[in-house]
């Protein structure tokens, strides 16, 4: 059992917590173990069959005046990989009281979100059974009977949210032998009839028939054909259009740098470098359960970049679907070459907006730190749009500028475009080099997470390894303007 307590006001639990023998043993012991209630602590409680429960767990809130989703979502996540680390199989959490800024329905969202991400484990590769047995079975969320209605509707939101947020992560954490641009095309076929979504695969010759060069020069040097999967939601027709956006994500299942080969240990966790395309997949499939009245277009471009014979060398020039050059100087800059296409490709469907999502420039990591996306865009209103939907989903999102003077660092003699500036604003450079590729009328914005991607330790509900990055806040941000 489970409860929540703010600071400054620790001694004072939740009312159904308070009564009785039970309220007068925790209100005692919160006090004896100095309990200030401050986001992230935690006071577990072994109760010896003195009570109904085997254990009992306060989570601290931190301030009352500052509650918001986030700090439910932290405290329920902190909670129960407490929880998971004390191998209970089901915890029960009594849920605060909503207040005017959050109310029930957020609170159960959040809450919902907080237990499954913080009990989320990817467990296949274990074989010791004191490591795969670390897994919870069932979570209660327990809420007053006037406010049964609303937290049943945010369960359910929060819940679908936190699933699509896992797929994620478990496609991102397989390591580059299981997860290939065709197995990663599979999965996406599964979820498509699963989900009943529409797909369009293009394969190598398709790629080839449609003037795809910058994606097939990524591929050159791997054994694994490449391929652009497609994924459709459209909504049943109402009495106005829907409006459309395209997502898309880049996809490379392996980036080992190509010729300008990465050092051993950049290459360590570069199964990482498909989680722009897995977030795409994720908000697809979680698009399909919550069926906004927003037409929805996922597009991935899945690669690997490896050094083989055949591989593009610094000093090609590549053509892209829509016409424009590109000069290659560094081919591990190759995450840009395969968004060219993509966005290519997306603008022959028409979209009012684009959204990509890559793990594009460890610039931005050097920038923004490890747990922030930068966030690129030409249309303000969107992006003030995006970040008010990463700040509800609890991401971390930075706007950065498309400073037009900086395109100077990006043009080739011999080409429309060179694929590399020089080592300063990389993240910028990187960004109006896929401006390039979008047309000037389409609102458009780039949300680089090579930060967030990947946990190099464990954070908050959030533990070490993929961390699902953007999809709660690009699902966040479709529920926006379904209601817009």
């Amino acid at each position: 059992m489970a409860c929540f307590a703010h600071e400054a006001d620790a001694l004072s639990l939740p009312a159904a917590a308070r009564g009785g023998a039970l309220g007068k043993a925790l209100g005692r012991l919160l006090k004896q173990d100095g309990f200030k209630g401050k986001r992230r602590e935690v006071l577990i409680w072994n109760a010896a069959g003195r009570f109904k429960a085997a254990r009992y767990l306060v989570a601290g809130l931190g301030r009352r005046a500052a509650l918001s989703p986030e700090m439910i979502r932290e405290a329920a996540g902190v909670a129960t990989r407490r929880a998971v680390a004390l191998k209970a199989k089901r915890i029960a959490l009594l849920l605060p009281a909503p207040t005017d800024g959050v109310p029930a329905a957020e609170i159960a969202a959040a809450a919902a979100e907080g237990v499954a991400l913080g009990s989320y484990r990817m467990t296949k590769y274990l074989t010791a059974e004191d490591e795969t047995g670390l897994s919870l079975a069932h979570a209660d969320l327990i809420v007053a009977q006037e406010h049964l209605s609303a937290a049943r509707s945010g369960l359910a939101r929060g819940r679908t949210r936190a699933e699509a947020t896992n797929l994620a992560r478990d496609i991102v954490n397989e390591p580059a032998m299981a997860v290939t641009p065709s197995s990663m095309a599979r999965v996406a076929k599964e979820i498509a009839f699963q989900k009943k979504l529409g797909i369009q695969v293009l394969e190598k010759k398709d790629l080839a028939a449609r003037g795809m060069g910058a994606i097939l020069g990524v591929a050159a040097g791997s054994h694994q054909p490449p391929c652009v999967i497609h994924l459709t939601w459209i909504p049943p027709k109402g009495n106005r259009p829907a409006p459309r956006l395209a997502l898309v994500g880049k996809g490379l299942t392996f980036d080992s740098g190509g010729l300008s080969l990465k050092t051993a240990t950049g290459m360590e966790t570069m199964k990482l470098d498909k989680a722009g395309a897995t977030a795409v997949l994720a908000v697809m499939s979680a698009v399909a359960e919550l069926k906004p009245p927003v037409e929805v277009h996922g597009i991935m471009g899945m690669t690997e970049n490896m050094p083989g014979g055949s591989a593009i060398k610094p000093g090609d020039v590549l053509r892209t679907m829509g016409g424009k050059t590109i000069e290659v100087l560094n081919t591990d800059a190759e995450g840009r070459l395969v968004l060219a296409d993509c966005l290519g490709y997306a603008q022959t469907l028409k979209p009012d907006q684009i959204i990509d999502i890559a793990t594009l420039t460890g610039a931005c990591l050097v920038a923004l730190g490890p747990t922030a996306a930068g966030l690129f865009g030409t249309d303000q209103d969107m992006v003030d749009a995006l970040l008010a939907a990463a700040g509800r989903a609890g991401e971390k999102m930075w706007q950065l500028p498309l400073y037009d003077d900086y395109a100077d660092q990006i043009r080739s003699e011999i080409a429309d475009v060179k694929n590399t500036g020089n080592r300063y604003g990389g993240a910028i450079t990187a960004a109006l080099f896929l401006k390039h590729f979008v047309h000037k009328d389409v609102p458009w914005a780039h949300l680089d997470i090579a930060g967030p991607a990947f946990n190099e330790t464990d954070q908050a509900y959030l533990r070490k390894g993929a961390t699902g990055a953007m999809v709660r806040t690009l699902l966040t941000y479709i529920d926006d303007l379904a209601r817009a």
